[in-house]
């Protein structure tokens, strides 16, 4: 599922990401209700599956972190990954626990957070902020995520939205949400509960944040979305801005869901001082193929 990215478009953005950025992208899967549809092949089931799934092998963690290092090592900047299968068990971590400007990722912890709030006042998310929230997280809108995060409480009010979800190394600057700090450890909590029964979000909020993700443009489709095989489903969102006051170069996250037989990954992928985005789309790809694939070829 790897795409050729060809032009990039660049317009100013509002307060927090800095600037709005589209890629549009040739040779890329359709994409339909957040299912990845390829125009070949199909997943494997029924006995295919039951033979691939017998042919897996131990989780050689270890050699993994290896060849994930090897390649980090070979790009400019910096990045962290962290992945589970919340089908097996399995999961990785390289440098999990490093800090990265947040971006237009944190605008899944703007909705989270707020979701969260309203639920503990016995409401639902009004109208207008619904429709903010579709924009925020389908077109990455930075207007409408302004105008949640000042509904969510700015700063402190994710940061105790944020406690009860488990985020540990993730702290929301205000006002400016895009310039926040966060791991890829803390986004895969955070992706956890919105795929877990045990998280403190009820399960309509929970489908709501991840049917949103599973529909963003097809320009916005890059990232994780990459590691994802033939009608498997993807829910993601991704971030990205030149960074000048926090560090330099581009921040280029990715994070995201991807669901299909035998396996429900969560990957979350950050990268820092990557001297284009297009650098750092190409990391974040990579590195989630590398880890996805790898966990998909491993018994627990």
């Amino acid at each position: 599922m790897r795409r050729h990215l060809i032009v990039l478009a660049l317009a100013a953005g509002a307060t927090g990401a800095g600037v709005t950025a589209h890629w549009f992208i040739a040779d890329k899967p359709h994409r339909k209700s957040g299912v990845v549809v390829s125009a070949t092949g199909s997943a494997k089931a029924g006995p295919e599956l039951a033979a691939a799934d017998s042919a897996l092998r131990p989780f050689d963690q270890a050699a993994l972190r290896q060849s994930v290092r090897a390649y980090i090592r070979t790009r400019p900047g910096k990045a962290g990954v962290m992945a589970t299968d919340l089908r097996t068990g399995l999961t990785f971590g390289e440098n999990e626990k490093g800090r990265f400007v947040s971006a237009s990722i944190m605008k899944v912890d703007i909705l989270a957070s707020l979701a969260l709030q309203r639920q503990r006042d016995h409401r639902w998310l009004s109208g207008g902020e619904r429709e903010l929230a579709g924009q925020m997280i389908r077109e990455s809108d930075n207007s409408a995520a302004d105008a949640l995060y000042s509904h969510a409480g700015y700063g402190a009010g994710v940061r105790k939205a944020n406690k009860s979800f488990g985020l540990q190394n993730t702290t929301p600057f205000s006002p400016s949400w895009g310039s926040s700090w966060t791991s890829p450890a803390d986004q895969v909590r955070l992706l956890t509960n919105l795929a877990s029964d045990g998280s403190p979000l009820n399960a309509s909020g929970r489908r709501y944040i991840l049917g949103l993700m599973g529909s963003v443009l097809d320009e916005q489709a890059w990232g994780v979305s990459a590691a994802a095989r033939p009608d498997e489903k993807v829910a993601l969102k991704n971030g990205w801005t030149p960074v000048r006051h926090q560090g330099h170069g581009w921040t280029i996250n990715s994070v995201g869901r991807i669901t299909g037989p035998g396996h429900d990954f969560l990957v979350a992928v950050c990268t820092g001082e990557n001297p284009t985005m297009e650098t750092g789309v190409s990391t974040v790809e990579h590195v989630a193929g590398m880890v996805v694939e790898a966990l998909r070829a491993a018994r627990a």
